[in-house]
């Protein structure tokens, strides 16, 4: 992995083990503010950390989020980090950690922490807050933290755009709303021309039945020139008007 900096560039780069291939950005200034200069950055998918010590997500988010990415269980973690597996589920839960635990925990992962210039939330950081909105029959208030993530996309640029996708999500336990959140990430970095990260063309969150998108049942379906290709392609039916910001 390497990263080459030229002038007052500064870049914040997200490293995972494993061997996986990586993808090539080559930033204009005028693509992502306030770099300057042009940044090349090769990444694969890892996690955001923000900061020296507050993240965008909670520390227990990213953590249960890249150990899940890994399809690893609690208890094999804890035989890699060698932190007992009652604290990694504490942590997971929302207990708060020293930056050295997340550290260890991450690593068993095979991730990194690395700052990210912004302090919007991620779109791991927004499933977790869908999903808890699911859980309470709230679709209102799960349709506007997807919106909130879709505003967090179109309001950065370039890298940090990126970075605001990178992190795999957990599932939400509905698979149109994991199939939705996927879309608008790809959505909005296709916009831009940056790489996708691999969890966003993941089978499972494509539906194989297509599904009209509706918080409201009285929303009619949208014609297929309304729907954005990438929700398209993902068989959520959904209007592209829904992520225009207000």
């Amino acid at each position: 992995m390497a990263v080459g900096l030229r002038g007052e560039c500064s870049a914040f780069v997200i490293r995972e083990s494993g061997g996986l291939p990586a993808a090539n950005w080559w930033l204009p200034p005028a693509h992502s503010p306030p770099i300057s200069g042009c940044v090349r950055v090769e990444y694969v998918p890892g996690v955001i950390f923000e900061g020296k010590v507050t993240t965008v997500a909670a520390s227990s988010t990213l953590v249960r989020a890249a150990r899940r990415s890994r399809r690893i269980t609690q208890a094999r973690l804890a035989e890699l980090t060698g932190i007992d597996q009652a604290s990694v589920s504490h942590h997971e839960r929302g207990r708060d950690a020293a930056y050295s635990t997340v550290d260890r925990l991450l690593a068993g992962t095979g991730h990194r922490l690395y700052a990210a210039p912004t302090r919007r939330d991620d779109a791991a950081s927004s499933a977790e807050a869908i999903r808890e909105h699911l859980r309470a029959h709230d679709t209102d208030r799960a349709l506007r933290a997807l919106l909130q993530l879709n505003d967090n996309l179109t309001a950065e640029h370039g890298l940090v755009r990126g970075i605001l996708g990178l992190t795999e999500p957990e599932r939400t336990g509905d698979r149109v709303w994991d199939a939705a959140i996927a879309a608008l990430v790809a959505w909005r970095l296709n916009q831009e021309g940056i790489p996708l990260p691999g969890w966003v063309n993941d089978p499972d969150r494509t539906l194989t039945v297509p599904v009209v998108f509706r918080v409201d049942p009285a929303d009619p379906a949208p014609a297929r020139e309304d729907v954005p290709i990438e929700f398209a392609e993902r068989g959520v039916l959904a209007w592209a008007d829904t992520f225009a910001s207000v």
